[in-house]
């Protein structure tokens, strides 16, 4: 697939989906404040093209909530019902679109996981980073966080071995489907997704993808 296309769409999209959902930006900001004060931005070091790092944006679900030792409480007792929400219409990710913007990211690709998951991919897996991480992908309409990591970057590489324009428009489809739904929000039994701790290895910890 021609890299111009895709990115025309991307600049198209990203542009008129900030422009119409402005009032929807300010109502979670508004929220957010309100909610969780401080900044309204969640923003992370995330491995993209070719695995070369930026900084993905995404509207906070979290508190920043300590125990006595001053680690971080599990993900599940930060979540705010403000957070839930947002997670649970896909919202928290809006954000991205100025990724999008940017030319960081593009609108349909594997989605951009955490850095110290690079030293851990297989040489086919590392292959998900041939192309611009996405806000969507072909994982996510075929199973989002329900799915096995393996599983998850099976589809990435497919992805990336299929991708096309007319291929691109179906998956932007498919997740308008899903998010009307909130189809496959959550892992079972964790608020985020498990840690990918490697091939073949326990995944018992939690991290939002």
């Amino acid at each position: 697939m021609n890299n111009l296309p895709k990115r025309v769409v991307d600049l198209a999209v990203s542009i008129a989906a900030l422009l119409l959902l402005t009032p929807v930006f300010v109502v979670i900001v508004v929220a957010v404040r309100l909610s969780m004060g401080g900044s309204v931005f969640f923003r992370q070091r995330r491995p993209g093209l070719r695995g070369q790092p930026f900084t993905m944006l995404k509207f906070r679900t979290m508190t920043d909530a300590r125990d006595a030792q001053g680690q971080l409480l599990p993900d599940s007792e930060r979540l705010t019902a403000t957070g839930r929400f947002l997670r649970a219409t896909s919202a928290d990710e809006l954000p991205e679109l100025i990724n999008v913007l940017k030319g960081e990211m593009s609108l349909v690709g594997p989605r951009p996981l955490l850095t110290e998951y690079l030293d851990r991919y297989s040489p086919e897996q590392m292959r998900r980073h041939d192309m611009k991480p996405g806000i969507t992908g072909w994982a996510q309409v075929n199973g989002r966080n329900s799915l096995s990591w393996e599983k998850k970057f099976e589809l990435d590489v497919w992805y990336v071995d299929h991708r096309s324009l007319w291929l691109d428009i179906q998956i932007l489809w498919i997740t308008l489907m899903k998010v009307l739904r909130r189809d496959g929000i959550t892992a079972e039994g964790h608020s985020t997704m498990p840690l990918f701790l490697g091939n073949g290895k326990n995944q018992d910890e939690t991290a939002g993808a």
